[in-house]
């Protein structure tokens, strides 16, 4: 550890002196200086972070004082890279931000998506990865590792399909280019996905074609996907194929050159594949099923091969397996005294993880107040700079200003003149365009007001006369051209007085009552303190609605309803007008309606929507209106418009 503090102290000299040294050799061996760093930094990023990080620090200070956006930017990206192997998120996170900052590239923007996913930021990982799918230059493998991203993502959020929908389109993009790495890494990934939905079914096919397509992959990913799969295999409680399976991990794994389980100098993993760990777990899968004498062999080879690795935790955990399993068995002498070889493991691994927590804890801080030395030194930097270019800047304007000072004042007054009378133009031809445009939209809807009582009292007629009810029929026709002569002369007015739309109510209501006697009963009632004539209102507003009341409300009641319009004064300037049915409600009738129906209504309702609202925007909100239910059971409607005087 003392080592590693004093490697980054180096570092972080280097870093900073480096930039006031002044340049000793030709540009193309700095750049060449530069390159072998990288790789130098590169080659040891797995084995040895410390001497990793110096080789980094040279290659930047290599680039001199002004080092350019590109370099500097590849600098910092491995430098986030060799942060995100060991772990070291933050910093990764910070050292690519400020690469993006220095020169986007696509290759950084995935690094740093990875890292907020590693780190589950899952949100920031989103806003820096979806933007990628929109990049055309991303090479083949780029848009493979861009979906299965995209795919831990949506995983994170637990939005199984859309996770599963990205890593099969980058399954696809692997198949097509033959990136065979990736096929089985994929199917395991949408295996693992189906998994956490517990989609069992779905992820034993797909953990299926993983098996066998990285069993044509190099040993170690093979064994690797045999323990993932074996784990499904546990979570079902397959514990015969889950024991199959891992027989066959442990001799690939001891078959391997140098026994590949042992440690690299990479960071070690939570759940790592190694000998102790898959003896451990195939002893647990034998317990399971209470078969403690098949368990008890694999569980001292795994304390055994956790010794000789010093692998405290498979060696505690396998511990207290084997106390468990002794104690199941009936062998309490064994169970206890095993039991105290348990404890004492515990008592020592407890001291290392304080050495550990304690260590970490100060190699953070060190990190942390050199990281925050360094960008206080990098803002003085940036700050001299700006200074600098400041006061150049300055210089500059002030050689020219006498010149031109008239020039700019005069042309600034003649611009603000000019775009002060071109938008008072402006602002006139679109108050203009747009009362036009209102207009023509309002006669446009008016236009339409194709109402269905038109030809709904048609058929009320026909239906008269094929009863040979002439009579009935004059009369229903006559009431009905009467009611279409009203509506066709206020056609073209945008609005008229309460009471001639107060008349048309009436009347209309007549026509539907006389037409269903037999499903409603109807009120109209009227404030005394209402001046009808005083207010106006949009002619045929209210029709629609009553409409709907009776023929989708009450027309489809068993019993009889009752249709209610109430008109109230609710302040000098305002009128409320409740229509109340006591009808099925609109979650029942949308039921009921016919496609066709839906349609219709749509329409209908859609333009009265859009006349209130044109009719708004030219009249200053003179019209509102809300429909709700009536009762808590969803049954029933109310319609309340509230209409002002138009001042």
């Amino acid at each position: 550890m003392q080592k590693k503090r004093y490697l980054f102290m180096a570092f972080y000299l280097v870093l900073f002196v480096g930039y006031s040294q002044p340049q000793k050799k030709a540009e193309d061996s700095g750049e060449t200086s530069y390159l072998v760093y990288l790789d130098s930094a590169q080659f040891y990023m797995k084995a040895n972070i410390a001497k990793s990080i110096d080789f980094i620090a040279q290659a930047i200070g290599n680039l001199g004082k002004n080092p350019g956006k590109k370099e500097l930017a590849l600098a910092l990206t491995y430098l986030g890279e060799v942060y995100q192997y060991h772990k070291q998120y933050d910093l990764a996170i910070s050292n690519y931000m400020d690469a993006q900052e220095a020169y986007k590239t696509s290759k950084t923007a995935l690094l740093l998506g990875k890292a907020y996913i590693q780190s589950r930021d899952y949100k920031n990982a989103a806003l820096v990865l979806h933007p990628l799918e929109d990049v055309k230059g991303l090479v083949p493998y780029q848009k493979i590792g861009l979906y299965e991203l995209l795919g831990d993502v949506y995983k994170g959020f637990d939005e199984t399909n859309k996770a599963i929908a990205y890593y099969e389109e980058g399954l696809k993009v692997a198949v097509k280019n033959q990136v065979s790495p990736k096929i089985p890494d994929l199917n395991s990934k949408i295996a693992d996905a189906y998994a956490q939905d517990n989609r069992l079914e779905e992820a034993e096919s797909y953990y299926d074609n993983s098996l066998k397509l990285s069993s044509q992959q190099a040993p170690q990913r093979a064994i690797q996907e045999k323990e993932k799969v074996a784990d499904f295999y546990n979570r079902k409680n397959q514990y015969d194929d889950e024991i199959k399976l891992r027989k066959k991990s442990l001799n690939e794994l001891q078959a391997l050159p140098g026994m590949a389980a042992k440690s690299t100098g990479a960071p070690a993993e939570t759940d790592s594949i190694t000998a102790q760990r898959i003896n451990y777990k195939i002893a647990n899968a034998y317990a399971a099923q209470d078969k403690y004498d098949e368990a008890i062999p694999y569980l001292e080879e795994s304390i055994k091969e956790a010794d000789s690795e010093n692998d405290l935790i498979v060696q505690k955990d396998a511990t207290r397996k084997l106390s468990e399993v002794y104690r199941d068995k009936g062998d309490f002498s064994k169970a206890f005294e095993t039991y105290q070889k348990y404890v004492a493991i515990v008592d020592t691994l407890y001291l290392r993880k304080e050495q550990e927590i304690s260590q970490a804890s100060r190699f953070s801080r060190e990190i942390a107040a050199s990281q925050g030395r360094i960008t206080g030194l990098e803002k003085e930097r940036e700050l001299s700079q700006s200074k600098y270019d400041l006061a150049l800047t300055e210089q500059q304007l002030a050689l020219e200003s006498n010149r031109r000072q008239k020039w700019i004042i005069y042309s600034l007054v003649v611009g603000m003149l000019l775009t002060a009378l071109a938008a008072y133009f402006f602002y006139r031809s679109n108050r203009q365009q747009q009362l036009a445009n209102n207009l023509l939209a309002l006669k446009s809807l008016r236009s339409q007001m194709n109402p269905h009582f038109i030809f709904n009292a048609l058929n009320s007629v026909n239906n008269y006369i094929a009863k040979n009810d002439e009579r009935s029929a004059n009369r229903y026709l006559s009431e009905f051209s009467t009611l279409m002569r009203a509506v066709l002369e206020n056609s073209e007015e945008d609005f008229i007085s309460l009471s001639r739309e107060l008349e048309l109510i009436e009347l209309y209501v007549k026509l539907e009552h006389s037409r269903f006697p037999e499903k409603f009963d109807y009120t109209i009632s009227l404030d005394e303190q209402i001046d009808t004539e005083a207010f106006q209102i949009p002619p045929m507003l209210l029709q629609p609605y009553i409409e709907n009341a009776i023929w989708h409300g009450l027309r489809y009641k068993e019993e009889k309803g009752t249709l209610s319009i109430e008109m109230a004064q609710k302040g000098i300037d305002i009128i409320e007008i409740r229509i109340t049915d006591n009808g099925i409600g609109r979650k029942r009738s949308r039921e009921l309606k016919t496609s066709n129906q839906k349609t219709q209504n749509s329409k209908g309702m859609g333009n009265i929507k859009r006349r209130i609202a044109i009719l708004n925007t030219m009249y200053k909100d003179k019209v509102s209106v809300s429909v709700q239910d009536l009762n808590e059971d969803a049954t029933g409607t109310r319609v309340i418009l509230t209409l002002r005087k138009v001042v």
